[in-house]
């Protein structure tokens, strides 16, 4: 298959005028050394600086570079999954605006996929140059990831990844999802996954953009993934199974404590009644919440066959070729 170019750059961003033209410039640098041939997708997720009126000079300089904003801020994730839509590379590779990541990663990242035929290979980066606010709740949600998926990955959030293009076309991320895209890969059938340790530098302009209430937000996504992937097509499996240990867990007892009655009836003349015991009103929540389950996964079957709407994004601009 002939492809448009040989490497598509997503790079999503917010609030980064300053270091846009240097990243650009580098890039360009590394492709020309390399003969490569490239585009560039500056994804402005709704910044308040003067980031989208930078990306329309640099795409009216460099054709190479297209640009796409936002009208508001929707996240990291909503910013690649559109640069992925739009992306028409072999090879794609995401690296974010700070000037923390390399460009000069690009080409052996390129033979990795190109020449290895792996379909994801990720960053690591070995030395870190952010606090330790954020490098401590990284290393403890990475454990967790390879835990849940098995991937043997130190750094799954590493902006600096690249992709084969059948990855990107075939992949959705939204919400915090961006940080578990290799999970979601394997989950899809894309199994050839590596690791490549790459440098990273120390931000040059501006400030960090990360909060800790991502790692809250990240964890229930990572959730989300482990539960979406495994019953996505077969929702009634987790829901049904549920509700039937529910219903015979809370039948069972109910049918228990009646035996209880008429055994004491029959042996005394006398018994407790039923509705005294308080283990029977946990059997009847038990049943009430089986029947309950049951129905959430008839639901979630008939969910499951509408069409996916979810990541739909308003863009107020583009730049370049994107804009036919």
């Amino acid at each position: 298959m002939q492809y448009p170019y040989d490497i598509s750059v997503v790079v999503p961003l917010f609030n980064e005028e300053e270091s846009l033209p240097e990243l650009v410039r580098w890039i360009k640098r590394v492709m020309h050394a390399h003969e490569f041939s490239y585009e560039v997708i500056l994804v402005d997720d709704g910044s308040t600086d003067h980031s989208w009126e930078v990306i329309n000079q640099l795409g009216a300089e460099d054709n190479a570079v297209k640009g796409i904003s936002f009208n508001r801020n929707y996240g990291k994730s909503a910013a690649l999954n559109e640069g992925f839509k739009r992306c028409s590379g072999e090879v794609v590779i995401t690296m974010d605006a700070d000037l923390q990541d390399s460009p000069e990663e690009i080409p052996a990242l390129y033979d990795m996929i190109k020449n290895q035929k792996y379909d994801l290979v990720s960053g690591w980066k070995k030395k870190r140059f952010d606090p330790l606010s954020k490098t401590i709740p990284t290393k403890l949600f990475n454990a967790a990831t390879r835990k849940l998926s098995g991937i043997q990955l130190h750094d799954f959030n590493c902006g600096l990844k690249a992709y084969r293009q059948l990855v990107v076309k075939t992949i959705e991320v939204h919400g915090e999802m961006h940080r578990y895209i290799p999970v979601i890969a394997k989950w899809n059938g894309f199994t050839k996954i590596a690791e490549k340790p790459v440098q990273h530098q120390e931000r040059k302009y501006g400030v960090t953009k990360f909060g800790l209430e991502r790692f809250v937000y990240g964890f229930l996504d990572l959730l989300s993934i482990t539960f979406v992937s495994r019953f996505k097509k077969r929702p009634m499996h987790f829901f049904g199974t549920m509700g039937t240990l529910m219903f015979v867990v809370g039948l069972g007892i109910t049918v228990w404590l009646i035996a209880q009655k008429l055994f004491g009836l029959y042996t005394n003349g006398r018994a407790r009644d039923i509705v005294d015991q308080p283990l029977f009103f946990l059997a009847l929540v038990a049943v009430i919440l089986g029947v309950q389950l049951f129905l959430a996964g008839f639901l979630a079957e008939m969910i499951s066959l509408g069409s996916n709407k979810r990541n739909e994004y308003l863009i107020r601009d583009k730049v370049g070729a994107l804009k036919k």
